[in-house]
């Protein structure tokens, strides 16, 4: 009994600690951010370094130890621009107008922000999805700057910074302008294997996963250009600095894109004589939603032999463009706008006009309006963390045109996305009862239109209970997490946007009177990753085609009610 204790507490302690950790990596960001600048390997980036080897986040592995983490390496690589790593400054900047230069964007492969380098030594990377992004950045470069530090370790003989054997020879095998022979890239493999503490075996896997059609030594390049611009702060004091500028300070928090990101959509819907037709609200991504409206009516020869969800598969492979350019076309003829992003927000958005559907081909959309009170969807793409607030809130506001004001006859509100689980697998789906919001006592109960019920009974697993909304996925903290689950908060899984969703949609129904306070909510969630379970962290790749099913399931269920109501 006593021994049970003593874990319970140790586990606690733990939780606690790293629930501290991420409480000052946040001060200090904000600290940071109002300062203007800091150097990451410096004594002002020292708490975030500290706090970060506290937390030891999930998809960062082995960042507590010695030897370099390759998979939260290719993680990271893969949500900051490429030549992040060769660079000494990193500036923070709104959109100041890089796009009208001469200056090519950059942008990473798995997050949609505009990039751009300067010169040899600098990378400007614009913020206009709000504070969110800012973490996401500095908690990425703390994280690269760390693992560089620990390859400088390893090569640096003295003080001078001479460095050993194994560093000189990758050095010769990266500057080196002619492709690699097989033999010159293992025998480069080998050294570097030594350099990292890692196996052959393990480097070799990830050559060919950093490896791009144009180069495929990038695995060789970002170790190299880490170490050395780490081997330059140790032996020449010469620090790497990230700086935020002035007008990005300036405007943070103003709403500045969301603001003409909304007006944007609803100058179209009023164009489009939809202004004052009952409105539904999708948060989700731009394929799921026309796919289940249109395919049926695309695609019905296919459907003669293979069945939605087949299908629907099929429209989800990257090889499918003729297939899914089919379904776009017929979408467009019957009622689809699409609305690109011209905002910087990074937010599409398409409006459905149902009053241009025949329904009937839809075994879910039977019922027939009154003419000029049939739905019209608007499907919005993902928002990021914070910047749900921003969109959500500017959106729902009352649209002014001329001297008249158009108030939305906004009918409900669904959110549906990705998100991790604990308790569950990959491809689970999760029905959230109310969202925690990490980091503080704030929590938002509220009544779900979608229940258990809804979408249990298709072979997959279905979870209802409280979600936790963190400041970000890339501090996923097991000992929290798990504290979060097993206590009375009965925590199902976790995302960043559920609490900042709710905050504007009972703001500008309860407080503003924006919309009805009778405004229908839906959230539904598929598990991409279990941070609880080594193995299925968000750093172990993607869902394939596992996330096709809850996506359409939810998908369905949720036009299914925005037909019936």
């Amino acid at each position: 009994m006593g021994d049970m204790s003593m874990n319970k507490d140790t586990g606690r302690t733990r939780a606690q600690e790293s629930s501290a950790a991420i409480e000052r990596m946040y001060i200090t960001m904000r600290h940071l951010f109002n300062r203007g600048f800091y150097k990451p390997m410096g004594v002002s980036g020292e708490t975030l370094r500290e706090a970060l080897l506290i937390l030891r986040p999930e998809i960062y592995g082995t960042i507590a130890d010695e030897k370099v983490e390759l998979y939260g390496l290719h993680y990271v690589i893969d949500r900051l621009p490429q030549g992040i790593e060769e660079c000494k400054f990193i500036n923070l900047t709104s959109d100041e107008g890089y796009k009208d230069s001469h200056f090519t964007p950059i942008v990473p492969p798995k997050r949609r922000r505009n990039c751009y380098r300067i010169d040899d030594e600098q990378m400007n990377i614009e913020i206009t999805r709000g504070r969110s992004e800012i973490y996401d950045i500095l908690t990425h470069l703390t994280f690269l700057f760390i693992e560089s530090h620990k390859i400088s370790r390893r090569v640096i003989i003295n003080e001078d910074g001479s460095t050993t054997r194994d560093w000189q020879k990758l050095e010769v095998a990266v500057l080196q302008e002619e492709e690699l022979t097989q033999n010159a890239r293992e025998i480069a493999l080998t050294h570097t294997a030594n350099i990292l503490g890692r196996t052959f075996r393990e480097v070799n896997e990830m050559l060919g996963k950093f490896a791009q059609a144009n180069n495929p030594k990038r695995f060789l390049e970002v170790i190299y250009w880490l170490g050395k611009r780490a081997i330059e702060e140790v032996a020449e004091n010469d620090k790497r600095i990230v700086t935020f500028s002035p007008v990005l300070r300036e405007r943070l928090g103003h709403h500045i894109h969301g603001e003409v990101w909304a007006d944007t959509i609803k100058s179209i819907l009023k164009k489009n004589g939809l202004l004052e037709r009952p409105l539904h609200i999708i948060s989700a991504n731009m394929h799921s939603v026309m796919n289940t409206l249109y395919a049926p009516v695309a695609l019905q020869k296919e459907l003669e032999k293979k069945s939605n969800l087949e299908i629907y598969e099929l429209l989800s492979d990257s090889s499918s463009g003729k297939m899914r350019s089919r379904v776009e076309k017929i979408a467009v003829k019957h009622g689809m706008t699409f609305i690109p992003d011209q905002s910087g927000t990074n937010i599409d958005v398409q409006v459905f006009d149902t009053a241009q559907l025949d329904v009937s081909q839809n075994s879910f959309c039977t019922k027939t309006f009154e003419k000029g009170k049939e739905p019209v969807i608007i499907v919005m793409d993902y928002a990021f963390g914070e910047q749900a607030y921003e969109t959500m809130e500017e959106l729902l506001k009352p649209y002014l045109s001329g001297r008249k004001t158009f108030y939305l006859d906004v009918k409900s509100i669904s959110i549906m996305g990705k998100a991790g689980i604990l308790e569950g697998g990959k491809g689970d789906i999760m029905i959230p009862k109310a969202h925690l919001f990490e980091g503080t006592a704030d929590n938002y109960p509220f009544d779900n239109e979608l229940s258990k019920k809804d979408l249990e009974g298709n072979g997959i697993e279905v979870y209802e209970g409280a979600m936790i909304t963190v400041l970000g996925t890339s501090l996923q903290n097991r000992d929290i997490l798990k504290f979060f689950h097993e206590s009375t908060w009965d925590v199902i899984g976790l995302e960043m946007e559920g609490a900042h969703y709710q905050k504007a949609i009972q703001a500008s129904a309860k407080l503003r009177g924006s919309i009805s306070s009778d405004v229908k909510v839906r959230y539904a969630y598929y598990a991409s990753d279990n941070p609880l379970e080594t193995g299925s962290t968000l750093a172990s790749g993607g869902l394939g085609t596992t996330g096709v099913k809850p996506t359409y399931l939810i998908t369905e269920k949720i036009l299914e009610q925005i037909f019936e109501a």
